[in-house]
């Protein structure tokens, strides 16, 4: 804990990417703040400005476009540092990075600055998927860029928060030595609330006892939805009025929609792009029957984790930071990625709505145990710890899954 007549902890986050860009990080980072508050640890947000008004208290830094991924923003370097210099010394005891873009180096910077502890967290693993942004670059070299780059980055810091142990294993193997500790995102209690999939359906046209599967996240090249559509034709072969929906955004929309129709699936799959969370997200959720992922690159899969909350049977591969998730307390049906075999166990839960509401009741109950204060308690115990003991020594406060 921190040392006597010491401020407690008030953490700057930085981060390149926030609402109303609607991705994992964002989710990952109001959910925290918003407990942690709760836990009287307060904290100061500076992120990107978008052209979208958002009315909050967060510090928006101006920012441009990035080239071919217009969702995203980057924040002008001079107007960032400006804007963290202007931040009280008490609402910086430290520095919490969120993203490994200009927001790491203009954090770091800082917190050596202004000489206090600085922590970041790995929400994204890009090892895996650099090279669909770059295209021109052999995949072996952006896996050893990503690497490289995210290895000096993290060993900058003081600690290191990772969402899975899956990832600390790995972050370990790279090289990583700074204190790794892991603290999953939570699910909110939001989440929880059942929604209604009768109107989901009803909105969007589909039939009362329309089969339905889902998949929610960034429409991006990273999230392997190439391979859902591959194996829905698969399904659509054995179950014909089968439809699959996909929401979120990303730079892969427009090439997704044309390989469904190059597959022949045409009107069976919809994009719906993002949905609000506080009205449309739950009743998204419920209407599905089945909600299929096949993510090779995800940290946790926290979408995972908001399917099984609204009770939903859950088809997946596991890999990397999702094997936390998916365990056999988890109720998903976890296969590998051959579409046939992923197919198969979609039609399986198609065909048995009894079985499949036991392993969706299964899903809300392990979900339930994923409680964002209890990650919110345990983050303000690293923040204490950090404050405390600020560089090398630090030792792990929690390992492993909840």
């Amino acid at each position: 804990m921190s040392r006597p007549n010491s401020p407690g902890p008030h953490p700057l986050i930085v981060s390149d990417v926030y609402f109303p860009r609607v991705n994992g990080v964002s989710t990952s980072i109001r959910s925290f703040r918003t407990d942690l508050a709760r836990l009287g640890v307060n904290s100061t947000l500076v992120a990107p400005q978008y052209p979208e008004d958002a009315k909050d208290d967060v510090l928006r830094v101006p920012s441009r476009s990035v080239p071919r991924d217009p969702e995203d923003r980057i924040m002008g370097w001079r107007a960032l540092r400006k804007c963290l210099s202007e931040v009280p010394r008490e609402q910086c005891t430290m520095v919490h990075v969120q993203t490994p873009f200009l927001a790491h180096y203009a954090g770091v910077r800082l917190a050596r600055e202004r000489g206090v502890p600085v922590i970041a967290t790995c929400h994204t693993y890009f090892e895996d998927y650099l090279h669909h942004y770059l295209p021109l670059l052999p995949e072996f070299a952006g896996s050893w860029l990503a690497r490289s780059v995210m290895t000096r980055q993290l060993n900058a810091v003081d600690a290191v928060v990772s969402p899975s142990d899956q990832v600390r294993q790995r972050l370990l193997v790279y090289g990583v030595t700074r204190p790794i500790h892991v603290i999953p995102t939570g699910m909110t209690e939001d989440r929880f609330v059942a929604g209604d999939g009768q109107r989901f359906r009803e909105r969007l046209g589909i039939g009362a006892r329309q089969p339905v599967l889902l998949n929610v996240g960034r429409v991006a090249f990273e999230k392997n939805l190439s391979f859902l559509l591959a194996m829905f034709t698969h399904v659509r072969r054995l179950q014909s009025d089968a439809l699959l929906v996909i929401a979120g955004e990303g730079p892969a929309r427009n090439s997704l929609m044309r390989e469904a129709a190059a597959l022949g699936l045409g009107d069976a799959v919809r994009f719906v792009g993002n949905l609000d969370r506080e009205t449309q997200l739950n009743d998204c959720y419920a209407a599905a029957d089945v909600f299929v992922f096949a993510s090779r690159t995800e940290t946790q899969g926290l979408v995972l984790l908001e399917a099984m909350a609204q009770g939903r049977t859950v088809v997946s591969t596991a890999c990397l930071g999702t094997r936390s998730v998916l365990t056999p307390e988890s109720g998903a049906m976890v296969v590998d990625e051959d579409e046939e075999d992923f197919a198969r166990a979609v039609m399986a839960a198609l065909r048995d709505p009894a079985r499949a509401s036991d392993q969706g009741e299964k899903g809300r109950r392990w979900a339930a145990r994923w409680s964002s204060r209890s990650m919110a308690l345990r983050m303000s115990e690293l923040y204490h710890e950090v404050q405390s003991e600020t560089g090398g020594g630090l030792q792990a406060i929690c390992t492993g899954a909840p």
